[in-house]
Formats: C-alpha cells, structure tokens, sequence
C-alpha cells in the first residue's frame, strides 16, 4: 500500500492554520479590490474538491489504498479553501461566499475511466502549482503572498503522491495505464492557447451542460481568464514550466524522453499500434 508512506509524508509537511500563517504581518495598503475577488474565487475553486473526492471514491470503489488516500487529498484542499475564507473573514469579510456560492459548486461528475481521472488531476496538481507560485509573486501583501506560496507548495506534494498512484497503475495494468495515461498527457500540454486548461475548467455532467464545469458555477465564471491573463500574467513563460512539469514526469513515468505535446502524441500512436 502506498497510502501509509505518503500519509507518513504529508504530515511531515503539514502546516497549521494558526502558527503558521503570519497574519499580523497584514498590510492593507499592499491589497486592491480586485486582488480581494481573486481571493474569493479561489477559495471557491478549492471548495469545489467535494465533488470530485464524491467522483473518486464512486469510481475507486475497490481501490481502498487510493480511496485511503483521498482523505488526505480532501482535507488539504478544503484546508486551502478554508485559509482564503479565514483571510477574507479576517480582513475584507464584505468578500465572503455566501452559502449560495458554496452550495453552487456541490454537483455530480459523470463517471469517468478512473485512470484518466488520476492523470488528470495529476496534471492539474502541476499546473495549480504554477498558478498559485505566479500569484505568490504577483501580490504585494505579506500574508496573501505567504499563503499562496503556501498553498503551491502543497499541490507539488500532491502531484507527487498522485504519480505514485500512477506508477502503481502501470505495474498493474501496463500498456492499458499507460494508453490513458497518455491521452491525458496530450490533452494538458497543449494548452498555450488555454492557459486555464485545469479539471475546472472541464466538462463532467452532460445533463447539466454548458453549467457543467466548476468554473461555470462561480458568482464570476469570466474571473480565471482575466486573473490569469490580466492580473498574475499567467504568461507563455509560466506555462513552459507547467508543461516542461508534465513531460519530465511522463519522461520518468513511461521511460522515454518528452520534450513536446508532439512527442507524447507519437508515443501515443506507436503505443496504440503495439497494443493492437
């Protein structure tokens, strides 16, 4: 089982709400309106991980070492969540979600190949990482810019134990993992058009569509872009470090070398033509 190291792993790392956030370092002159909305949103996104840790232990219901697991992952994230919420109660509690918004993002995932769920999240892990390390740089205010770091350095350790599931997989299933695996991989390193290419930004519920995703739930579905493309600058630069993240773990993982979306796309045909 993987589930006791990478426990053993987590609580290594684990900080606490209240020693390890230095919130008497707030500066409000460091801190604008918009920045405060940004806050909002992403508190919203992390609450969000209810329904996808209700769609892994739906679709992982013989898998008890990953279900194991997800626990950790659940509670990590609604901690994130709920350190954005405790900055706003503290300092612009005008800017707390309401129970509507809360309640907005609590909806059923269609069920899914559990494996190109793993490798998704995967690489949504790499990419929030980048995320919330540009918006640690773009914010001026000491504690804001804390807790993101904070925050990135959390999902690294996610993508971490998320790979570790991945490699388990392959030792299980072989060619049928890595085949899933791959598409994946494609999908979320072709993203330089799409720099808010993430599971919440994805479709999950076809009777629910187009509000289906769990950017469209938000109180301001347009907020990512802007924040990505306008606010952080989320620019080509940050992307290549998320896709240089992916490949070098698919590198690792499959045991070739990855430089490009292009390269995983060949792997993927040739492996397609071997399995057949």
């Amino acid at each position: 089982m993987l589930f006791p190291k990478i426990f053993t792993d987590l609580e290594k790392a684990r900080w606490s709400l209240n020693s390890d956030i230095p919130w008497e370092k707030f500066n409000p002159d460091k801190l604008s309106s918009r920045q405060l909305h940004g806050i909002k949103m992403n508190a919203l996104l992390e609450w969000a991980a209810i329904p996808a840790v209700e769609m892994f232990l739906r679709d992982n219901i013989n898998d008890q070492d990953f279900s194991a697991f997800i626990s950790i992952w659940f509670y990590e994230e609604q901690k994130h969540s709920l350190v954005l919420l405790e900055y706003l109660r503290r300092f612009a509690p005008e800017q707390l979600p309401t129970q509507e918004d809360l309640k907005a993002l609590r909806f059923a995932f269609d069920e899914a190949p559990p494996l190109e769920s793993l490798a998704l999240h995967f690489c949504g892990e790499v990419r929030l990482n980048q995320w919330y390390r540009c918006a640690a740089e773009y914010h001026d205010e000491p504690v804001i810019k804390h807790i993101y770091s904070t925050l990135a350095q959390d999902e690294a350790r996610h993508s971490r134990a998320y790979y570790q599931y991945m490699q388990r997989a392959i030792s299980i299933y072989g060619d049928e993992a890595k085949l899933q695996f791959v598409k994946i991989g494609v999908l979320m390193t072709n993203a330089r058009l799409n720099r808010a290419l993430h599971p919440t930004n994805l479709h999950v519920n076809k009777e629910l569509y187009p509000l289906d995703t769990v950017n469209s739930r938000l109180p301001d579905p347009a907020w990512l872009r802007e924040w990505l493309d306008h606010e952080i600058k989320f620019d080509q630069s940050w992307e290549q470090k998320v896709e240089n993240g992916i490949l070098g773990n698919f590198s690792s993982l499959l045991q070739s070398k990855f430089s490009s979306s292009a390269d995983l796309r060949h792997y993927r045909k040739q492996l397609e033509t071997q399995v057949a």
